[in-house]
């Protein structure tokens, strides 16, 4: 829904708060709203020379980023071998076999060339643009062949189900080489805040309508501006604007969560804060242990901002970390055993606080790295062999089920009541608190019994409900619509999230 202090309410607003009704719920609403366990699919296309060097073996000094090798040596032969072999059908394999469901894929304007070659007009690579003209197809290839594998992707200029973002933006917008130049940051100049929103709206295009992408993130790790929420508002606005409303936005927090998620929550359309969670940086970071760092989550970051956003909050950045000073021993066994406790404690939090997460990054090739290499990681026994629900076959016949759920309601019911009635509460209206408990299971069952039908290895992959916030704001605008508004329509949302648990702890213990 467009931003409710902007755009008057309308017929469009109203369809969308009842979409549920008005079509069959499909797998573009199972890849977009549930649980994401993921991986970034770093310096795939936005190059990260610590990840790999091989592409920077002919670049331009100092070597460090996508401009380097665009202005050296053999630059698009270089780049096309590159994307040809760093993801292979081998990785989407592993990334099934290990729960893996949504992969962020971090882009770059530069490499939308082929879709528009004036997007690179006035920029860092007007003159190289062409190097990047193979870009577009191997993205798009890349998306297809997630969806192959039922895996979604965020786009995060950098972003894909695999997110896809936004990273490296017109004008750079960090100091950071994976913003795709090196030198001073000029995002926020006014003409590269207009062009960026320019570009999204190109790429928004292509991607809106595709099963599988499970949102665009505007741009990666911006610094922090006073003028960044504004640039924020408008343009999620001329995206709505364009593509309309069912494609999630995400945008940064910049480690500043508070105010950004006071924006998502004073917008009703699917918006998504992304906060980074790093811990081997500050000298605070230095200090602590990895069983100190282990407890001291969730920080309040993510307290705060899962309660403002209504559960619109993840985690697309992390990793099993830390610095040499947190470890504490020069051991290799301990200090697996520091990042083990802090890696676990990590899922804990974000399976609390969030509505999923992306590993950084999921490969190296420059050396065994047990901290950032998601596949040493899992090698090493730091995080675990499997992310999500593991698959299982269940004999549960829709009878069984339809019968459970009916005896959990009226157990559930009893409970409700009782409760309220022994702290004079008014609950008039208990059939609210009924009929939204048995829709609470049947929405859990609807995401856990769907199935990719792409591919056969992707046949047994269990999704779970995971923007529940979102997705109950359009059950409730549904239910009002067809009940009536009431002051006791809290009594649907408490049977929703109740109905939605029990048919969790049903479905796993069997």
């Amino acid at each position: 829904m467009a931003h409710k202090r902007v755009v008057e309410r309308s017929s469009q607003d109203k369809q969308q708060r009842v979409f549920l009704s008005e079509r069959s719920l499909g797998e573009v609403d199972i890849y977009r709203y549930r649980r994401q366990y993921g991986v970034n699919l770093g310096s795939w296309f936005v190059l990260e020379r610590w990840i790999t060097d091989k592409p920077f073996r002919e670049a331009s000094p100092p070597a460090s980023s996508d401009f380097d090798v665009a202005t050296g040596n053999r630059p698009k032969e270089i780049l096309e071998n590159h994307w040809d072999t760093w993801i292979t059908d081998g990785d989407w394999k592993w990334f099934v076999d290990h729960g893996i469901n949504s992969v962020r894929l971090p882009i770059g304007y530069y490499h939308l060339y082929a879709l528009d070659p004036a997007i690179v007009n006035g920029t860092s690579f007007n003159n190289v643009g062409w190097v990047f003209g193979g870009a577009w197809s191997r993205i798009w290839a890349a998306i297809e062949k997630a969806h192959s594998y039922g895996i979604g992707v965020l786009i995060g200029t950098s972003v894909l189900n695999r997110p896809l973002d936004l990273h490296a933006a017109p004008g750079k917008q960090n100091a950071d080489a994976h913003s795709g130049v090196n030198g001073p940051i000029t995002f926020y100049e006014k003409c590269n805040l207009e062009h960026t929103t320019k570009v999204l709206n190109v790429l928004a295009k292509q991607i809106a309508n595709v099963p599988n992408v499970v949102g665009l993130e505007l741009v990666n790790e911006p610094q922090n501006n006073r003028i960044l929420g504004n640039w924020y508002e408008k343009t999620m606005n001329s995206l709505r604007n364009n593509i309309g409303m069912d494609l999630p936005l995400y945008i940064s927090d910049c480690w500043d969560t508070y105010p950004y998620a006071k924006l998502i929550e004073n917008r009703d359309d699917f918006v998504v804060l992304d906060h980074h969670l790093y811990r081997c940086y500050t000298s605070d970071d230095m200090k602590q242990s990895g069983e100190q760092l282990a407890a001291s989550l969730p920080p309040k970051a993510l307290i705060d901002g899962f309660g403002i956003t209504k559960g619109n909050l993840v985690v697309a950045e992390f990793s099993a970390a830390l610095n040499p000073s947190s470890l504490r021993s020069s051991e290799p066994p301990e200090q697996d055993r520091q990042r083990r406790v802090f890696a676990r404690a990590e899922l804990e939090c974000f399976q609390a606080s969030t509505a999923g997460f992306w590993f950084w990054t999921y490969k190296k090739d420059n050396g065994w790295d047990a901290g950032w290499s998601l596949r040493d990681t899992v090698r090493a026994e730091i995080m675990p062999n499997y992310f999500g629900i593991r698959p299982e076959e269940r004999e549960q016949s829709q009878e069984a089920n339809d019968e459970r759920a009916s005896q959990e309601a009226k157990l559930a019911l009893a409970v409700h009541r009782d409760y309220w009635s022994q702290r004079g509460g008014k609950t008039s209206e208990n059939w609210r608190f009924e009929q939204g408990f048995i829709q609470g299971w049947k929405d859990a069952f609807l995401f856990f019994k769907f199935r990719s039908n792409s591919n056969g290895d992707s046949i047994n992959a269990v999704s779970e409900l995971g923007f529940v916030g979102q997705w109950l704001k359009n059950r409730t605008a549904e239910h009002v619509l067809g009940k009536g508004g009431s002051p006791n329509v809290w009594e649907f949302e408490h049977g929703f999230r109740q109905g939605l648990d029990k048919a969790k702890t049903y479905f796993v213990q069997g």
